[in-house]
């Protein structure tokens, strides 16, 4: 079957089925070019809690934040896409143009670290979805949230590839101050025509690394993340990439292989059909012997770092990038030791 034609500005071209749905609707041929390039919807979602736990042995943080859900960068490989089949959309386009807002994010997380059950520990921001991505730029939650979790000095790690975090230097400053703060950079490529189409609305590399730099600059923990590292198409950028990162300022770094859960593998092969066909076969049998014959592997532990000789070469690989570009440390170090519960005002007698 042929692959739909790519749609400028975003990483998928099409809605494959949702894994839990039946049925699906299938546009008629005459139908394509009108809703070929949808409009990004904001929804409400009316979750009422925030904080989201989970006992992976292989994730670095058990609980995270994520006031939006659905991304708008529309990074193509993007291993959250199939979460928004939970919620009856797709994978592919409703991931990225329909985007669900949890509007009232900093009143609950507010009151969640107010309850003394809460024990203060490492918060991320983007465990699932970027906090950057564009809409922020006008709602502002993830702002209001570090306005929260300053409150509390509550530890916070925010992964990112949109320069709006600089925005908030002001609040991770005042973290940072509490060993409260660290931001992660991702950074996939050097490459901003790859960017482009990979990664559409995602800031371009050059301004992740201005980013770094500003963030470096104002005394705040920063790092990057090569995630994911693709095989045959990306992995031979890590030594330019390392080397960048830490002209920039970034002090720590880490990489995850790509991953192509559930319908991120369709849309990717679909994507590499549209953009590289002639590497396509190339790379799909390279991450196939990172993933032991298969797309993905879903298992702890191997899961983050794949298995076999390419694995074993990704990582080694890494590893010397770091080490030639000074980078010695894989995370940040935070702490919780200055966490807490600001004093509610007393109302006046009269």
């Amino acid at each position: 079957m042929k692959s739909p034609s790519p749609i400028r500005g975003r990483g998928s071209a099409s809605n494959p089925k949702n894994r839990f749905e039946g049925i699906e609707l299938v546009p008629e041929p005459a139908d394509i070019d009108e809703t070929s390039s949808p409009i990004t919807q904001f929804l409400t979602d009316s979750s009422k809690t925030i904080i989201a736990y989970n006992d992976s042995p292989d994730v670095g943080f058990d609980a995270s934040i994520n006031a939006y859900r659905g991304c708008e960068h529309g990074c193509i490989y993007c291993y959250a896409r199939p979460t928004h089949e939970y919620l009856g959309f797709s994978a592919g386009l409703d991931f990225e143009t329909k985007i669900m807002v949890k509007k009232q994010a900093p009143e609950i997380l507010r009151r969640e670290l107010s309850d003394p059950k809460w024990q203060p520990k490492i918060l991320a921001m983007s465990g699932v979805t970027d906090c950057y991505q564009p809409v922020e730029k006008k709602l502002q939650l993830t702002r209001r949230c570090l306005e929260v979790l300053l409150e509390f000095r509550n530890p916070v790690v925010i992964v990112t590839k949109n320069f709006l975090v600089t925005r908030d230097i002001d609040l991770l400053s005042e973290l940072a101050c509490y060993q409260c703060a660290a931001v992660c950079i991702s950074l996939t490529t050097l490459d901003p025509k790859l960017t482009s189409v990979m990664e559409p609305r995602t800031s371009r590399p050059a301004r992740r690394l201005a980013a770094i730099s500003a963030l470096s600059r104002a005394n705040i923990p920063v790092g990057f993340l090569l995630a994911p590292m693709i095989p045959a198409l990306t992995d031979s950028e890590a030594p330019a990439i390392a080397q960048a990162a830490a002209r920039a300022g970034a002090t720590f770094g880490g990489y995850v292989p790509l991953r192509l859960p559930h319908a991120v593998k369709s849309l990717f092969e679909s994507w590499l059909e549209q953009h590289y066909p002639e590497k396509k076969e190339k790379i799909l049998n390279r991450i196939r012997a990172v993933r032991g014959g298969k797309l993905n592997d879903p298992n702890f532990h191997s899961r983050m770092k794949g298995e076999g000789i390419f694995a074993e070469q990704m990582a080694e690989l890494f590893r010397l990038a770091c080490k030639k570009a000074g980078i010695h440390e894989r995370r940040p170090h935070l702490s919780t030791e200055h966490f807490h519960r600001p004093s509610t005002p007393q109302l006046g007698l009269f």
